[in-house]
């Protein structure tokens, strides 16, 4: 039985900053003949041999001076260096088929282009395996150090997606996909996935919320806020899991550090919410709505279960505001709200370092 291991950390997305280390995704692709494997991937982390295993940051690592030479070189100079680092990767790849091994052959690498390097670049590689025409399942094992592997078969319908981390291994892949899923499974898989991009991966999210909370404890101007932002980025992040609207990473993480900004900030300069507060929070609640779907985009939506996996997604994202909000409420507000030092020396303080935080953060993502 398939089933979708609904850990996901943030994934691959346009504007990515160059040193958050992003999961490899894999299409799966199962034939008569062959078993084919394309891989979207870091090739500098994987050519600087870095452990990616439970890391998040390339700079924490000893060869973080190897990896940024790697993502300064051109394509052609790249695929040079990557060359003997992909057929490892193709050799320490386990893929059996009903038990029997099955080898995996380099077939393509396309190295991204050379842009801002202050922004990950993407690259390509192709694998093959023959196959003898059994319909035995199909087991992929996940090289220790390789990091988190999303997974997706592609061509059927109800075809195995999951997620890999290093050392582990996927359920048996049928060639022909297992049997559907109903619509409360795919919404109780997508719940999870949803809650993880706030908590404990969407930090510029869970700022921005934060900011909501410190300008008010009192429900009326908290309900009044938290409304408008979840009203704004649930219409975008339709928007964006239809392809109705695709806004660039480049544009949209630069803008949703901006917001951080202004909302800190407008904390620090008034002790309470003016009339326009709502619509801002609004404005860039949509902004905020198309990060979530390139996400979810990214990540890929069942064509025939698409409501159910958008719902349950966007509750997942809900539902992590709100823990955002009551652990804040707990540790604080539960405690200090109603004292006189609250907004001078709790409410404001945090509030300025919000803000810096956000400065720090559109300043990087626009250079």
């Amino acid at each position: 039985m398939k089933r979708l291991i609904s850990l996901l950390a943030l994934i691959w997305a346009t504007g990515a900053t160059a040193h958050e280390v992003m999961p490899t995704i894999a299409d799966l692709t199962v034939s008569e003949e062959a078993v084919v494997l394309e891989l979207r991937l870091n090739a500098e982390a994987f050519a600087a041999d870095i452990d990616l295993d439970g890391l998040e940051d390339t700079n924490a690592t000893e060869a973080s001076d190897a990896y940024d030479a790697l993502r300064a070189l051109p394509p052609e100079e790249m695929q040079a260096r990557f060359a003997p680092v992909a057929n490892r990767i193709a050799s320490d790849i386990g893929l059996e088929s009903g038990g029997q091994a099955l080898t995996l052959e380099v077939t393509g690498i396309d190295i991204g282009a050379l842009g801002n390097v202050e922004f990950s670049r993407e690259s390509t590689l192709s694998l093959r395996a023959a196959l003898s025409g059994s319909a035995a399942p199909l087991v992929l094992s996940w090289p220790e150090g390789y990091g988190t592997l999303v997974l997706r078969q592609i061509g059927p319908e109800d075809g195995y997606t999951g997620i890999i981390e290093g050392g582990g291994t996927s359920d048996p892949i049928l060639a022909g996909g297992g049997d559907p899923k109903t619509g409360w499974q795919v919404f109780g898989e997508y719940v999870p996935v949803g809650f993880d991009h706030i908590l404990p991966k969407g930090l510029d999210h869970i700022l921005f919320v934060l900011s909501l909370f410190f300008l008010s404890t009192q429900l009326g101007p908290l309900l009044w806020q938290v409304t408008a932002f979840t009203a704004a980025h649930t219409v975008t992040l339709a928007l964006g899991a239809l392809g109705l609207v695709n806004v660039p990473g480049s544009i949209v993480e630069p803008i949703i550090a901006a917001s951080i900004v202004y909302v800190a900030v407008e904390n620090i300069l008034s002790p309470r919410m003016h009339a326009w507060r709502p619509v801002v929070v609004f404005c860039f609640g949509l902004l905020h709505g198309l990060g979530f779907a390139s996400v979810l985009g990214e990540f890929g939506l069942p064509e025939d279960q698409f409501l159910p996996a958008l719902l349950g997604f966007n509750v997942g994202v809900e539902v992590g505001q709100l823990t955002v909000i009551a652990i804040a409420f707990l540790a604080v507000g539960l405690w200090f709200r109603r004292k006189s030092f609250y907004r001078p020396y709790i409410a404001v303080p945090a509030s300025v370092v919000i803000a810096l935080v956000g400065a720090y953060w559109f300043v990087e993502r626009v250079i």
